[in-house]
């Protein structure tokens, strides 16, 4: 591996660790982060497809409250330059993926502590009407987010890959095939959270359509990333009743009525 490329790492694993706890940019996911990495050492197909797999493992992570979830950034980002570096497949990233995502857990939740420091500095900043202060003790929490993964990323970088090869050829098959078994109950679970949050009704016959059409059709995702894109726009158009551009008239609120008839009354009223 050389500088450059474990230059560009820590960039990618800062990133991520920041991605973590802003959320806005979604850097922390898996399918992101992965496939950053992939594409720094030369290899973006194992990182995207690595980084889709454990995308689908993590899709019920989240923080709810005070628990705090697996950390996926730590986890994606190590389990890809070790799968790439040692020439790995799939199933051992996972094998790697999941006690990296337990132990980035346990960090997170250590520099979150930590972090409490530096909000108590900042309340006594925001006291004093020192605003740089403030700016200062928000950036610094931030480079702790980033510090938790780029540290680990460059202790791994650090290690030959023969040895990390040697290290994952030695862990036992029915670890790595029962953490794959553990890997696809997580990510039924994780589709059956997200399809409890989005209970709309009148959408399930979508779903039962596409579940019928993968189980007995040979449609690939493009075929049905296609469907799905003319399903919408079929349900957008029977809905809203467009067609040709323009969209029928809506019936109006009974309560709209009764507040235009006293408005009238009250226009008449005032004319006379």
């Amino acid at each position: 591996m050389s500088v450059v490329q474990i230059i560009l790492l820590l960039i990618v694993a800062g990133i991520t660790g920041m991605g973590s706890v802003l959320d806005e940019g979604q850097t922390h996911r898996p399918l992101v982060a992965c496939t950053l990495v992939g594409l720094v050492l030369g290899d973006i197909t194992t990182g995207v497809i690595l980084g889709g797999t454990l995308e689908m493992m993590a899709l019920g992570w989240m923080n709810v409250g005070l628990a705090m979830a697996p950390d996926t950034a730590i986890a994606s980002v190590i389990s890809t330059i070790l799968v790439i570096t040692a020439h790995q497949g799939i199933g051992e990233g996972i094998a790697i993926a999941v006690p990296l995502a337990a132990a980035g857990q346990a960090l997170t939740i250590f520099v979150r502590t930590i972090a409490v420091f530096f909000v108590h500095k900042a309340d006594s900043y925001a006291e004093q009407g020192n605003f740089r202060g403030i700016e200062i003790m928000h950036i610094s929490a931030l480079l702790l987010q980033a510090l938790r993964v780029m540290i680990p990323t460059f202790i791994i970088s650090m290690i030959s890959a023969d040895a990390v090869s040697h290290f994952l050829n030695g862990i036992p098959e029915v670890v790595t095939g029962g953490l794959q078994i553990g890997g696809g109950i997580i990510v039924v679970v994780g589709y059956a959270m997200v399809i409890n949050m989005m209970d709309v009704p009148y959408l399930k016959p979508f779903f039962y359509m596409g579940f019928l059409f993968a189980a007995f059709t040979n449609f690939n995702l493009v075929g049905f990333g296609g469907l799905g894109l003319c399903l919408a726009l079929l349900f957008i158009q029977l809905k809203y009743n467009v067609i040709g551009g323009t969209s029928a008239p809506q019936p109006v609120a009974s309560n709209q009525v009764a507040f235009d008839d006293l408005d009238d009354d009250l226009d008449d009223d005032l004319d006379a």
